[in-house]
């Protein structure tokens, strides 16, 4: 993992607290454009991704059965680089059986002689198209776009815009994007009956690209975390993609909301505090709480469930939060052997909830099949 210092943007420093999102590595859009340093000096990145399926046609009611999933729909948007993906692997296999049983030849000096396919114009064109695929990072400093083209090209209904770094700090991991709101945001798209015209709060929204894709379903959305430089971003990533919540009407809200204090920020001269108002509406129509991929320190963690339940106790009805994150394995000397230990502290919190008494709450745990569709393209690993 490499981090460049401030000081020195051409020497790369290496150091151990750098955590980088491999979210991008995984074809989740086709540029990467560096916009701008933020605050702190980290370089920024816009990136597009694509959904595989249009809000407009989630809005008409098309049946989710309907909807592709990843792998048809790649093929689908590139049925000419399938088939001869298809083709070539066929005549590597013939290659390959006719080569069975045939001797190793020798040169002159007894050097062996590889026997290679020559590569055709049609290998060539494929190995094309998978670049693109792969997403090289194209660097810009500044708001203009040399690629202005291509920008209006990704102002649709089938594209997420999102603001992000790449690599940072432990402390700043909320301004990447990691593959649990991705999780949380297909489940959205797929149950999206569930959560039309529902008031909704993320804890822990980061980005914002989870809240944005509830703000197409949902009345409205109090999309939380705390920093001024993080708030600011998930605001301008909710701006970029407002064309997608408009069709449903959904509203995002961006809002401090720090879990080590018991109250919520009402200061008007801070940004991104709460009105009363604001606090009175979570408070009388709240029914979804969500969560993704906030689960990697025990300390957050504990302050986490806290928050959970001093909201959920001043709430008017019943409500549903809704976890999701990625178990992240890791070989610790204490144990001398590959752990979860985060996973297992969130576990452990969690069964506590389950099992509290306390004659005024009651929580009921359940796992959600991760069976529904996929709509957005990352790579769904066993370990979400």
């Amino acid at each position: 993992m490499v981090d460049v210092a401030e000081e020195e943007m051409d020497n790369p420093t290496f150091r151990s607290d750098t955590v980088l999102s491999d979210v991008h590595l995984h074809c989740p859009s086709k540029r990467h454009f560096m916009v701008r340093l933020n605050a702190v000096g980290q370089p920024v990145f816009l990136s597009y991704f694509k959904l595989l399926w249009s809000t407009e046609d989630l809005a008409s009611g098309k049946h989710v059965g309907e909807i592709p999933t990843g792998t048809e729909h790649r093929c689908r948007s590139g049925d000419e680089l399938c088939e001869k993906d298809s083709s070539n692997m066929k005549k590597e296999g013939e290659l390959n059986s006719e080569l069975e049983g045939v001797e190793a030849l020798l040169d002159d000096d007894g050097d062996l002689e590889v026997v290679r396919r020559p590569q055709s114009a049609s290998d060539l064109e494929a190995e094309d198209l998978l670049r693109d695929i792969v997403c090289p990072v194209i660097l810009m400093k500044g708001k203009e776009d040399a690629f202005e083209d291509e920008e209006q090209e990704c102002i649709c209904s089938d594209v997420v815009k999102i603001e992000h770094t790449m690599a940072t700090p432990l402390e700043d991991v909320g301004k990447q994007v990691w593959r649990a709101a991705f999780l949380l945001a297909d489940y959205i798209l797929s149950a999206r009956d569930t959560f039309r015209c529902c008031s909704v709060l993320e804890l822990g929204g980061g980005t914002g690209i989870t809240s944005i894709i509830l703000g197409t379903v949902a009345k409205r959305v109090y999309c939380t975390d705390v920093g001024e430089d993080l708030l600011a971003m998930c605001e301008q990533n909710v701006a970029l993609n407002k064309h997608l919540m408009e069709p449903g009407g959904g509203e995002v809200k961006v809002k401090e909301l720090d879990w080590l204090k018991d109250e919520f920020c009402t200061d008007p001269e801070a940004p991104y505090s709460w009105s009363e108002e604001e606090i009175a509406d979570l408070l009388d129509h709240c029914s979804v709480i969500m969560a993704a991929d906030v689960f990697y320190d025990d300390d957050l963690t504990d302050a986490l469930f806290r928050t959970l339940y001093r909201i959920t106790h001043n709430l008017r009805n019943s409500c549903t939060v809704y976890l999701a994150l990625e178990k992240r394995l890791n070989f610790t000397l204490r144990h001398m052997d590959v752990t979860c230990e985060a996973y297992s502290h969130f576990r452990n919190t969690l069964n506590d909830l389950e099992n509290l008494q306390d004659g005024k709450m009651k929580y009921t745990v359940e796992p959600i099949k991760l069976d529904f569709c996929q709509f957005l393209v990352y790579e769904r690993i066993e370990q979400l």
